[in-house]
Formats: C-alpha cells, structure tokens, sequence
C-alpha cells in the first residue's frame, strides 16, 4: 500500500511541477488557475491518451464524447462522433443528452476532451457536481491526438 501512495505522490509532484512551469497551463494564467486544475484532476476521473485511443477503438466504450472547446476549435478539427458543448455552457446545454426531463440518465457514461485537459476536467468536475455520475475527463491534448495521426474530422 506504501508503494502505492509513494507512486501516486510521485506523479502528482511531476503533474503539478508541469502545470506550474506552464506547460499545460496557458502562459497568460497566473499560477493559481494551474492549481485549480490540479486539485479539480484529482476529484474527477480521468485518463490518458492512450486510454481513450483504446477505448475509442473500441467503439461506444467513451459513451457520448464531449468536446467542451470553443465552436471554433471544434470546427477546426474534432474527434469523430464527438458533440460539441462549450465548457462555458456545459451545465446548461448537456440536459437533452441524458434524457431530461422525461428519462434523465444521471448515470450515463461521457468523456469530455478539450485542448490540453484543462477545461474538460472543470467541466467533469462541475458536471459531477451538478449529479452526473459517469463522467470522465481526457488528460491529453488535442494537438498530440492530431499530430499521432488519429481521427479527427475537419468541417
């Protein structure tokens, strides 16, 4: 049990060093918005890219994919089969995508995806909070998704 929590200490030093140094955070926001993100990662669920290329792969295991980046990044470039809810509208705009108000679906199973992980994991974390029980957070960019060659559809 101690090896675990010495590995999971581990990784979230190097996460948080990371974020901190600015290279998952935008360089434009101050330090607390890389802190906010780390200990909004670590109340939700999420996973890597190779996690999501496998469950991805295996076609329906992601449940409803949300992308919660700006519609123009959407247009630019999505991962098939992905909806697009801006992370600024999520809390309102993902009701009719779990059936409310007749057979609303508390737990649906979703993974959202945004740039570099940042928003999709507050959006997961204010989804969750707002009941929803099956949700997951993509930890990666979208830019190495592209860049290793996986889908993406162009509008």
């Amino acid at each position: 049990m101690q090896n675990k929590s010495i590995s999971f200490t581990g990784v979230f030093l190097i996460v948080v060093g990371l974020l901190l140094s600015g290279l998952a955070v935008a360089q434009d926001a101050p330090r607390s918005v890389g802190e906010l993100i780390v200990r909004t990662k670590a109340q939700i669920k999420t996973i890597d890219m190779a996690a999501f290329k496998s469950a991805f792969d295996r076609q329906g295991e992601l449940g409803l994919i949300v992308d919660v980046r700006e519609p123009g990044e959407y247009a630019d470039g999505y991962i098939p089969g992905a909806i697009n809810i801006p992370r600024g509208v999520i809390e309102f705009k993902i009701w009719p995508h779990v059936g409310f108000p007749a057979n609303t679906n508390m737990s649906k199973k979703m993974t959202l995806y945004c740039a570099t992980g940042g928003r999709c994991a507050l959006a997961a974390k204010s989804l969750q909070d707002l009941g929803l029980n099956n949700i997951v957070s993509a930890d990666m960019k979208f830019e190495d998704w592209a860049k290793a060659g996986y889908p993406v559809v162009k509008k």
